[in-house]
């Protein structure tokens, strides 16, 4: 048993720019004709136009906003440019509220001048009029700004200028109309609400007053105005941070004299170290400067007269005087501290008593004064707003007076007119009909591609057949009887012929049909030229017309074909008299001869087998042709009894599905299928194909055209006829 074979992953179908270029190439003529007729027509209707004038009018945009800062200099700190203000302004530009009066405008009389120029006597309604004008109108914003461009587009030049600078001055005093209406009507409303807060102001202010005479209350006056707060919360304050202030002074006092009391017991020299930093003395640190004293006249001393010298003796008197002194000193300042100790906590008891019975005291007040502090909080509440409505209708009066046209709307040019027309723009217009004529152009060739489901390309042959491509035909090939063995179309089928011995897998494989799926795709002329090919290189040669329903193969050669296969399968005639030569010694035909209707499926037969068996041994090579296996049953027939099959596959004729479906019908009947051959390829059209075929053109004429110019004159090449003479072999 054979081990399973892997399955070979087949490589991905990745579209590389020469495909794209070589789809433009095979369709140039769509994308011609449709760039053509797309650019011609752009032209003829660009040309075919009304000339249209435009006339410009720029005004700078800003929001409603006085000359100067405002009072409480409080101004819109927003900044930059809001495009939603822009896109509003445009809709108002626009809309009917500014078209409709000038519309009706005397001076311009558009309503009867269009109506004129639209042939119909009278004038045309303000609606009518107003969409003719909203149509000529185009409003933009200029770069980013906050400067909009309205403009305005008319056959009349003049009309065009004036309609633009009258849209402009009517948003401008409209901007500026309701700019003074708003601000009326907002003071009117915040007087009459200044009115009703001044009411609720003087209520609260008596309601207060009454609560202070009831309860007797104090308030705290901070910088002249309003009542800030009570004492007695004020009294709480400085007594807390009296009693915060003591405590941190008994606890500093306290630690220190802990540690030097510490200090003494365990190490009293350190302790007279530490004592003149913590508690400067100058009692102390004078007897310390007497110590040292002492003690270097000792050391002195001592070193010259000895111990029981009455100097050295009186010395170290001295020493212990001092010592006694220094701690006698020592505890006299620690006693200081302690006393200090027990005044600071006396005085932080006394504070914290006094505290205590002041926040009671608070506590009990603040429950009593309770309705008084909610009155004076709204009283306060509502005097803030009285202010700002105050405030608020100074500004707005003053802000009224000082708002201009210029400081809504300002126009920087006005509109004049134009001396040339921009519409049509015929350069442009041109461009882009030759920029959209190609791109469709290029868009309907990728797009007929696409519905092209034929075989293009070898890969499409490999990819959906699973089989080799064995021979690429070029197109326009006629028979190599005519053209001879130095035809440019020899080489493809010479390619052909290696290709075909190297791959059959039996060197008595010499029966061969050629197949297709549908008619017309090149059988017949593929059959013929092989088999010539295989003749010119020396082997003998049989070409048999097997398609006994649509014969052609006696046409090449110009023979009748009355006589033939038919006859030899039926009994009425010897191999011997229907085979017939040709030209080429190596190569002989037999004609496929008349089919009788009583003898339909004869190819079927024990005697077609018995043939083939027969011819096999006369011949090297034996080629069949065959009608289309879609619709005929003779073709499977052939490709079952012969040795090899080729499918040819024309290119660009018919669909990939028809070809798999030719495939699959010569595997159905164990038909051994050598490969496939691509026939009928536009080399000079499709780059794809030339690497295939076309470096042997171009040597092969390159060739002859070098041997055409040594000739001499009066010499010429010997030519070939179609009408040779044939005659029976036997």
């Amino acid at each position: 048993m054979e081990p399973a074979k892997p399955n070979t992953p087949q490589a991905e179908n990745k579209l590389h720019f020469l495909d794209y270029w070589r789809i433009i190439r095979i369709r140039m003529t769509v994308i011609l004709a449709v760039f053509l007729l797309v650019a011609i027509t752009t032209t003829a209707v660009t040309f075919m136009l009304p000339k249209s004038y435009m006339s410009l009018v720029r005004m700078q945009v800003e929001k409603e906003a006085s000359s100067i800062l405002p009072l409480l200099g409080i101004r819109d700190s927003s900044g930059g440019i809001d495009p939603f203000f822009i896109q509003t302004e445009f809709e108002k530009i626009t809309s009917q509220s500014v078209l409709d009066p000038v519309v009706l405008d005397p001076g311009l009389n558009l309503q009867r001048r269009w109506a004129k120029d639209m042939g119909i006597e009278g004038s045309l309604k303000p609606e009518e009029a107003r969409a003719i004008l909203k149509g000529k109108v185009d409003v933009r914003q200029f770069r980013n700004t906050a400067i909009i461009e309205i403009r305005v587009y008319d056959k009349n030049a003049k009309e065009a200028a004036d309609i633009a600078n009258k849209i402009a001055e009517v948003y401008r005093q409209g901007r500026l109309t309701f700019k003074q209406e708003l601000s009326k009507a907002g003071v009117e409303a915040l007087k009459a609400r200044l009115d009703v807060q001044n009411k609720t102001v003087d209520d609260l202010q008596k309601t207060v007053d009454d609560y202070r005479e009831k309860y007797g209350i104090s308030d705290v006056d901070i910088g002249g105005g309003m009542p800030a707060s009570l004492l007695e919360p004020e009294v709480v304050r400085t007594l807390e941070g009296q009693r915060l202030q003591a405590e941190n002074a008994y606890i500093t006092a306290n630690t220190l004299l802990e540690r030097l009391r510490s200090l003494k017991k365990t190490s009293p020299e350190k302790l007279r170290n530490a004592l003149p930093t913590a508690l400067p003395d100058e009692g102390l640190s004078k007897l310390l400067v007497d110590l040292m004293n002492a003690e270097q006249n000792y050391t002195m001393t001592i070193k010259e007269l000895g111990q029981e010298n009455p100097t050295v003796q009186k010395s170290i008197a001295v020493i212990k005087k001092i010592n006694t002194q220094i701690d006698e000193r020592i505890d006299g300042i620690l006693d200081g501290l302690q006393a200090r100790v027990d005044q600071q906590k006396n005085t932080m008891d006394t504070i914290k008593t006094k505290f205590d019975e002041a926040k009671t005291n608070d506590v009990v007040n603040l429950k009593q004064y309770r309705p008084y502090f909610l009155a004076r909080r709204d009283l306060d509440t509502q005097q803030r707003i009285r202010d700002n409505l105050q405030f608020r209708i100074i500004q707005e009066t003053v802000d009224k007076s000082l708002l201009s046209p210029a400081s809504v709307v300002q126009i920087i040019d006005k509109a004049e007119a134009s001396t040339q027309p921009v519409r049509p723009n015929i350069p442009v217009n041109i461009t882009l009909g030759i920029l959209v004529g190609l791109v469709m152009g290029i868009g309907l060739a990728f797009f007929i591609e696409y519905l092209d489901t034929s075989v293009k390309t070898i890969d499409d042959v490999e990819r959906t057949l699973q089989a080799p491509v064995i021979g690429v035909i070029p197109q326009n090939v006629g028979t190599l009887l005519e053209e001879g063995p130095e035809s440019p179309h020899a080489e493809a089928y010479r390619v052909l012929r290696t290709n075909l011995l190297f791959s059959r897998k039996k060197p008595d494989a010499n029966t061969i049909t050629v197949v297709s799926g549908g008619a017309g795709e090149g059988k017949s002329t593929t059959i013929f030229n092989l088999a010539t090919t295989f003749a010119q290189g020396g082997q003998r040669v049989l070409i048999v017309d097997s398609d006994l329903r649509r014969p052609s193969l006696h046409k090449f050669l110009n023979v009748s074909n009355s006589l033939g296969l038919t006859n030899y399968l039926l009994k009425q005639n010897t191999l011997e008299e229907v085979i017939q030569t040709t030209p080429l010694p190596t190569l002989h035909f037999l004609a496929s001869g008349k089919l009788p209707s009583s003898s339909m499926g004869i190819l079927n037969s024990v005697a077609m087998k018995e043939f083939i068996q027969e011819i096999k041994k006369r011949y090297d090579f034996i080629f069949f042709d065959s009608p289309p296996i879609m619709g005929v049953s003779d073709a499977s027939v052939l490709a079952s009894e012969v040795d090899l099959a080729l499918l040819v596959v024309q290119y660009r004729k018919y669909p990939q599905l028809m070809t798999i479906r030719a495939k699959q019908m010569v595997e159905k009947v164990g038909g051994n299928l050598l490969g496939v051959v691509l026939n009928n390829i536009n080399i000079s059209q499709d780059s794809y194909y030339y690497y295939y075929s076309g470096y042997y053109y171009d040597y092969y004429y390159s060739k002859h055209d070098e041997e055409d110019g040594t000739k001499k004159n009066g010499e010429s090449k010997k030519s070939t006829g179609r009408g040779v003479d044939l005659k029976q072999k036997y």
